[in-house]
């Protein structure tokens, strides 16, 4: 006997005790799925048969059986539930997570029952408690469809109980296993022509048969693609009958989905002879299937009624519904599941046209599944809270739109003319900057632990505890939320180097990169200053339109300079000013403004000198160490000299505190190097090394020397304030070539400088499907003596340094990486800022992780 039990449903088991409802559960449904209120009389009172218990063990399995079908897992409820008020609170929650609710009776005789119950530690209650439960199961299961079950199974007997399997199909809306690749059309409302249009610019060949009693229509595509009708195919235009046979014909031929609209469902009930309204094109459209053979009307009204309100496609990835589809909703069955495809949510209210006032739903929207829709015709098709509508329109004079899943490449073709005349003009279904709905960071998307999806291989996990230090550092002290956009990531120095007094050395970095199946690296001369992110607009009307930035144009700004934390480099806004208007006038005057077709551009650089922005560290850590040190080691040099001069045993401590002396001097001349006053503009350098993203591109598909050949221009037109960052390609598998490189990086650590940083040749490079680190630093000798104190070189410090580790750097180096591209491809993709901010905001609660600030 096979009984069927959806894959998404609530099954409750019906018996009374000892008729065998746990053992059937165990035989037919994993571990995970049951739940049993003895068990949970156990868990709340040690005792599993203590019905003092019950009201607490059912509480318990309440909350547990929502939260299993909020997450959509089939539940099994192992209770008595024999009387109809027992079922009530399992038949509430089935329609609140919109599952089917199966009952499964398990009629067995009292006697057997009873003598089961003997057998059971605990269960010594009289037969008269096993007679009352049955009589109670047989009275009520008679009503258990009108109870509202779906599904129900009377199983009588222990023979037909044992003889029991169980099938358990997926819900219709559940297709998952389809990846595409998708075509997916917005509202034809009977536009054929255009149809027909769209279809040859997506690369498909339709053909139309006239050789049968009826035209019959076949299409492929040379991809293998499949179409995804939105439903409303029919009403207000001129030819709904064969946009119908068309889009029957290729569903029969099984390279394409239908999906049912509103206009559909109308006309689904005219066809059946139901009273309807012939308003909104209806009339028209049963004109036309006058004109057609009874034959085809009703197959017109069989395949209209067989259509699936919705699908969840591509594992998950993706949602199509007529009029969208709220995430909680996505794959599940219910009237109210149904009525939200066909027809969306309205506030209930009308607008000046007389037409219903939809509510936002998209707005909101959180899901990590994509959904396309039509329903509500827009101007254009935008994505929003990754929402898109496609319905552009057509019938009213618009365009034709099909999106491409997954490139989701937007493909539209314009009307031949205007069909019916909108009754209100067309509006735009996303929100822009300076919408709430479009910038509010809603406080629930960033406490607690959360995922972030990446387009990078791979997502990345924010804990809890360190929410709350972002959290603050977002809301009090970084920039008009406006302007970020982008946070740039931390930098792993190479492996330690073994070489005598070393603690780093190129050939580290070369070797890591060679491992990582990389020929070809870039070395850039790293620069002592404050990494700064410029955002930078062409006009202030950019800032204000582009970016969202209130009153930009009222007080001429266009752009802000960013600390690596998101905090405002310059405090003085007119300094800021002038330097961006120095940056605005070299972009123009190297062409890269029109050479990019972008009014902004994301550059990421270096700001100096150091002391700029670090000069109350300057002030209260560096210089007092330095001063501290050669002041006491001043002192004891001289009594040491005396000492010597009359014990020359004293000779060799002399020696020592002659060399610690030494390197207290190094220290102090080391950070002196990378400091100057700031009183202008002019005493300000700006090394920029990544030209980030500029509007509809992300540059992290260009090779560095793109960056940095491109970079190099801008440099050029303003030399006194920029500086051109030098750098050489190497070539890892020539030794000539990487012995220059080093010889380059010892030049320039012995004329004082930083380092240099070891990046791959391309952007981003990957190697076994991981993720190679995006640059190493290689810091110099005398450098790193700010970084690890003044006497970091002596030997037993030394060997105590070799031993740090560069794992979570590395790890914390990668997540930092892409989750600041990943923020700029959701602003540059128009995606909402709080989506933009739920990146950064990854960002700042990474750097609360414990990792050596030293490395």
């Amino acid at each position: 006997m096979r009984l069927t039990v959806p894959e998404l449903s609530l099954v409750v088991l019906i018996g009374p005790s000892g008729s065998g409802k746990s053992t059937f559960a165990a035989q037919h449904f994993s571990p995970w799925e049951v739940l049993s209120s003895d068990h949970y009389r156990g868990v709340v009172s040690n005792d599993s048969n203590s019905q003092e218990a019950t009201k607490d063990a059912f509480a318990a399995l309440e909350y547990l059986v929502a939260k299993r079908l909020a997450r959509g897992l089939l539940t099994v409820i192992d209770a008595t539930n024999v009387r109809a008020q027992d079922r009530k609170q399992w038949l509430r929650l089935a329609k609140e997570y919109h599952v089917l609710p199966v009952a499964i009776v398990l009629d067995v005789p009292a006697d057997i029952c009873h003598a089961r119950n003997r057998e059971r530690p605990g269960r010594n209650f009289g037969k008269h408690v096993v007679r009352r439960q049955a009589s109670a199961m047989r009275r009520d299961a008679r009503g258990l469809r009108r109870e509202g079950f779906r599904y129900v199974h009377k199983l009588r007997g222990p023979e037909q109980i044992a003889s029991v399997e169980l099938e358990r199909p997926r819900p219709w809306t559940d297709r998952r296993d389809q990846t595409g690749p998708f075509d997916i059309i917005g509202d034809v409302h009977g536009c054929f022509d255009e149809l027909s249009e769209l279809l040859g610019c997506l690369g498909w060949r339709v053909d139309r048969d006239e050789t049968g009693p009826e035209p019959r229509f076949s299409a492929e595509h040379d991809e293998a693609r499949h179409l995804v009708f939105l439903g409303d195919l029919v009403d207000r235009g001129p030819a709904s009958n064969t946009v119908l046979r068309l889009a029957m014909d290729l569903v029969d031929q099984g390279v394409a989905t239908c999906l049912p609209g509103n206009h559909e469902a109308k006309l689904l009930k005219a066809l059946q002879g139901r009273k309807v309204q012939r308003r909104h094109g209806l009339a028209e459209t049963l004109e036309q299937l006058e004109g057609e053979s009874a034959a085809f009307r009703e197959r017109v009204a069989s395949f209209l009624d067989g259509l699936v309100s919705h699908f969840v496609l591509d594992g998950g990835r993706l949602v199509v519904a007529h009029a969208g589809m709220r995430e909680e909703l996505a794959g599940r069955a219910s009237g109210r599941v149904r009525s939200f495809a066909l027809y969306g949510e309205t506030t209930g209210e009308t607008d000046e046209y007389g037409l219903p006032v939809r509510y936002p739903w998209a707005r909101e929207y959180r899901g990590r599944a994509a959904v396309a829709y039509g329903h509500t015709p827009v101007p254009w098709a935008e994505w929003m809270n990754n929402t898109i509508c496609l319905d552009t329109g057509c019938v009213f004079g618009g365009e034709l739109t099909a999106l491409r899943w997954p490139e989701k490449a937007l493909v539209s073709v314009p009307a031949r003319r205007t069909y019916v005349e909108p009754a209100r003009p067309l509006q735009p279904e996303t929100a822009q900057p300076g919408d709430p709905a479009f910038d509010t960071l809603d406080l629930d998307d960033l406490l607690g632990g959360r995922v972030i999806t990446t387009r990078y291989r791979r997502s990345v996990g924010i804990r809890p505890e360190y929410a709350a230090p972002a959290l603050e550092v977002l809301s009090r002290f970084a920039e008009d939320p406006h302007w970020l956009i982008h946070l740039p990531p931390t930098m792993s120095p190479a492996e330690t180097s073994q070489r005598a007094e070393l603690l780093e050395h190129p050939d580290e970095a070369f070797a890591y990169f060679a491992a990582s199946g990389q020929r070809q690296v870039v070395c850039e001369q790293k620069h002592m200053g404050s990494r700064a992110v410029v955002i930078l607009c062409r006009t202030p009307e950019v800032a204000q339109d582009r970016f969202g930035v209130v009153d930009a144009v009222a007080r001429g700004e266009t752009g802000v300079v960013l600390s690596r934390r998101g905090r405002r480099f310059f405090n003085d806004r007119q300094l800021e000013a002038a330097f961006l208007g120095r940056l605005v006038r070299a972009m123009e005057s190297a062409g890269l403004w029109d050479e990019l077709g972008s009014d902004w551009v994301a550059i990421d650089g270096e700001l100096m000198p150091w002391s700029a922005k670090a000069g109350t560290l300057l002030e209260s850590q560096y210089a007092p160490v330095g001063q501290a040190a050669r002041r006491s080691l001043s002192a004891s040099v001289e009594q040491l000299e005396r000492a010597a001069a009359r014990q020359p045993d004293a000779q060799a401590l002399l020696e020592r505190y002659r060399g610690r002396m030494d390197d207290a001097e190094r220290y102090t001349q080391a950070y002196r190097a990378y400091c100057w006053p700031v009183e202008a503009l002019e005493d300000y350098r700006f090394a920029p090394f990544h030209l980030l993203a500029s509007e509809g591109a992300v540059h992290d598909e260009r090779a560095h020397a793109w960056h940095m050949g491109t970079l190099a221009r801008l440099c050029e037109a303003d030399p006194a304030l920029l500086l051109a960052t030098p750098w050489r390609e190497v070539d890892l598998q020539d030794p000539e070539s990487v012995s220059a490189a080093v010889q380059w990086w010892t030049d320039l650590c012995a004329e004082g400088g930083e380092g240099m940083v070891v990046k791959p040749a391309t952007f981003l490079a990957w190697h076994e499907r991981r993720l190679v680190q995006p640059a190493l630093k290689c810091r110099g000798r005398e450098y790193l003596r700010i970084i690890y104190g003044p006497e970091y070189t002596q030997p037993e410090n030394l060997r105590r340094l070799r031993r740090r580790g560069v794992h979570r750097k590395r790890s914390l180096a990668h997540r930092e990486l892409i989750l600041g591209l990943e923020a700029l491809h959701r602003f540059v993709e128009r995606r909402p800022l709080r989506e933009v901010h739920a990146c950064i905001f990854g960002i700042l609660a990474l750097e609360s992780e414990p990792v050596d600030p030293r490395l």
